[in-house]
């Protein structure tokens, strides 16, 4: 199936329909009047607000994350299966989490110096929601006793990523080592991870819609009237995000692979859209998977490892915004910190990308924990909230860009990179051909 005369491409419209939402959604938010105690909600709160904006939103993130247990664990079972080579598998993990780490400390390091640099909280005087409460982090060491599913079922029924990777990881190797009836299972698995990629593209083609939904019902309950104050801290995360997207990563694509780093960000666009409207690397994952597999070239055999594990641990977006808050809210409680703390923060930042991988709040508790370690008060965050659900959306897409990334350089490592496909500059054109499911001649 061509592409139609004039027909606008997947990135385009998923835009159009971000545009139109943060347009709907902040005429609701001002044609809204202030809430009166007591009183029955208007039509826009009613009906658009929580009715029509809510239940659309709600279905698309619903429809991206029914898919993510067995996409990772069909995808993850068919790689970790078609390893020929056991001692692969040690490699792949020491690469990939090592790299992981690398860019997590890079993205902190660059926001405390930047912080220090900009200082956004001098001279605020700013009220702390002084009844705000992270949840407590699990200790590191639960993290690695739990990863082993008792129940693989139930790890699966809970969304648990990590033990579901473990346990897809393990099952793989069974079937590689099993023979004949591996090889039969195999295929199977084969034919599932081609079933389960055409349901990601059949639903790729309603982000358009789904993502309208997703801006109008944030818009229209935010607004922009929280930015005031925290103007100067909002702009320095945001910019030191897409210094980490657009500098720090290129750099290390281009040290660590060789290959071209503006194509990868072309080929990158309409996953870093998706996370931007989902704000969930685990619900933009059948994306990323997409793009890496087949606009950039990398194995399923190194892509279905590398892009679960970074959804899950890989939190460069949220470090960045850990260590801009640190130093902001620092600043606001005129609290001095040194060398050795920061240190610390970066330190703790880092390890705490794994420690707390699979926690809801993710972001929130490894805040808390950063500010614990240099005495500094948690209930700060209540300073930053207010901003943090859109600071949010640039942060995921930070994440999956640095996930694909990764990848990229494993396979490139690995001889696992199509360099042909990843150096096509029409894959990253063609938005209709690769995700319009088409039907054979008969």
């Amino acid at each position: 199936m061509t592409k139609k005369q004039g027909k606008l491409g997947l990135t385009a419209r998923i835009v159009i329909g971000m545009v139109l939402g943060f347009v709907v959604g902040l005429i609701c938010h001002y044609l809204t009047p202030a809430p009166v105690p007591g009183a029955t909600p208007g039509f826009i709160q009613t009906w658009l607000t929580q009715g029509i904006f809510q239940i659309g939103s709600q279905l698309f993130i619903a429809s991206l994350k029914m898919l993510v247990v067995p996409l990772v664990f069909v995808s993850l079972v068919c790689g970790t299966s078609s390893l020929s080579d056991p001692a692969k598998l040690g490699r792949l993990s020491l690469k990939t989490i090592g790299l992981y780490l690398l860019t997590t400390a890079i993205a902190i390091t660059l926001a405390i110096v930047m912080a220090l640099l900009i200082r956004p909280g001098s001279g605020l005087d700013l009220k702390a929601d002084t009844h705000f409460q992270a949840s407590k982090a699990p200790d590191l060491a639960d993290v690695f006793a739990n990863l082993v599913p008792s129940n693989p079922i139930e790890a699966m029924a809970n969304g648990n990523m990590l033990q579901i990777i473990v346990f897809a990881v393990l099952f793989g190797i069974a079937i590689a080592l099993a023979g004949k009836a591996g090889e039969r299972i195999a295929k199977l698995f084969d034919d599932f991870n081609e079933v389960i990629m055409k349901l990601v593209t059949i639903l790729m083609n309603l982000a358009p819609y789904g993502v309208f939904f997703l801006m109008a019902k944030l818009f229209a309950s935010k607004g922009l009237d929280t930015l005031g104050s925290l103007a100067l801290y909002f702009g320095l995360v945001i910019v030191v995000l897409l210094i980490h997207a657009f500098v720090t990563y290129p750099v290390l694509l281009k040290l660590l692979s060789g290959m071209n780093p503006f194509l990868f960000l072309r080929k990158m666009r309409d996953a870093a859209l998706f996370a931007f409207s989902t704000s969930s690397s685990n619900a933009t994952l059948p994306v990323t998977l997409e793009t890496v597999t087949k606009k950039l070239g990398a194995k399923n055999s190194i892509a279905s490892f590398t892009i679960p594990l970074g959804a899950t641990i890989n939190m460069d977006g949220t470090a960045i915004m850990q260590g801009v808050a640190t130093v902001f809210i620092a600043q606001v409680y005129d609290v001095h910190l040194s060398i050795s703390d920061f240190l610390m923060v970066i330190v703790t930042a880092t390890l705490a990308s794994i420690g707390t991988a699979g926690v809801p709040g993710v972001g929130l508790i490894m805040l808390a924990m950063v500010l614990n370690q240099v005495n500094l008060p948690v209930e700060g965050i209540g300073l930053i909230m207010g901003v943090d659900r859109l600071l949010d959306m640039t942060r995921t897409a930070v994440n999956i860009t640095g996930d694909s990334m990764v990848t990229v350089v494993v396979a490139k490592s690995e001889g696992e990179l199509d360099t042909d496909v990843y150096n096509d500059p029409k894959a990253a054109l063609k938005d209709e051909e690769v995700h319009i499911p088409h039907h054979k001649p008969s």
